[in-house]
């Protein structure tokens, strides 16, 4: 596998009885990449996103991570590996704080083993120390410093979406999957979370895969844009190219472009 690829789909495919909802899509993935993927309703991009995650398994294909196939791997692996995804509707413990939200991300913490909180406490409090310092540097990082100690169920839906970045923050994050994260949320915090998504892949060499409709923010984060259709990938190339093309327009307008 190319080095300077870090996830490769190989005819992949799922379907659901006689559905097929990803049907042998192939594309690739640039190491420090922000890749746009977007495509109408029902083009399979989030179902794919859960093949990549590995919620769903494949009915076909394979999935290239990092030059070895996690076809088979489950979800927690694939975390563990550093491949981490982000929800278009928000999964926090609601009833945890913004800052408890954080430091319970972050994998092989020492107090998750009863047998190291009786035998070992100073190093379980040591941990949740670090973690309690992380997390507070990952909430100055996304501005969120004055709702550290709120529950989470109670931010706003752009909050929300700004706590979901700062939880692959707290990982050892390096293919990072973001659906629709424009979904729901005003102007302002989409320009903040515009600005720490480019940050996090300039800075700190994140990859993204980033599925969305909001075409302002694919033109201005992305490159390359991928564009599915009915399972498939459509085209591939810069977003000037993805936009002009007539199976794209056919695909989202649902009628043939009749050239002039």
């Amino acid at each position: 596998m190319d080095e300077r690829l870090i996830l490769v789909c190989h005819e992949v495919g799922i379907h659901f009885g006689s559905f097929k909802a990803v049907d042998g899509c192939s594309l690739a993935v640039n190491r420090g990449s922000i890749t746009g993927l977007i495509g109408p309703n029902g083009a399979g991009k989030t179902t794919l996103f859960n093949l990549i995650a590995g919620a769903y398994r494949t009915s076909a294909g394979q999935i290239i991570y990092e030059g070895s196939d996690i076809t088979s791997l489950t979800p927690d692996e694939r975390f563990h590996k550093g491949l981490v995804r982000t929800f278009q509707i928000p999964h926090e413990f609601h009833r945890l704080s913004v800052l408890e939200n954080l430091m319970v991300v972050s994998p092989g913490q020492p107090g998750e083993e009863i047998f190291n909180n009786w035998l070992q406490p100073f190093k379980a409090a040591s941990f949740e120390k670090q973690m309690r310092r992380r997390a507070w540097e990952a909430l100055e990082f996304l501005e969120l410093t004055h709702v550290a100690h709120e529950r989470a169920g109670r931010l706003s839906g752009g909050q929300k979406k700004l706590l979901e970045l700062g939880r692959t923050i707290m990982t050892n994050a390096k293919l990072v999957l973001l659906d629709e994260p424009a979904a729901g949320i005003n102007r302002t915090l989409l320009r903040k979370l515009e600005e720490k998504i480019l940050y996090l892949n300039r800075e700190r060499g994140y990859t993204f895969i980033l599925v969305e409709h909001d075409m302002e923010m694919i033109e201005k984060l992305c490159e390359p844009v991928i564009c599915m259709a009915e399972g498939k990938v459509l085209i591939q190339g810069s977003f000037g190219q993805v936009r002009a093309d007539p199976h794209v327009l056919e695909a989202y307008l649902g009628e043939r472009q009749v050239p002039a």
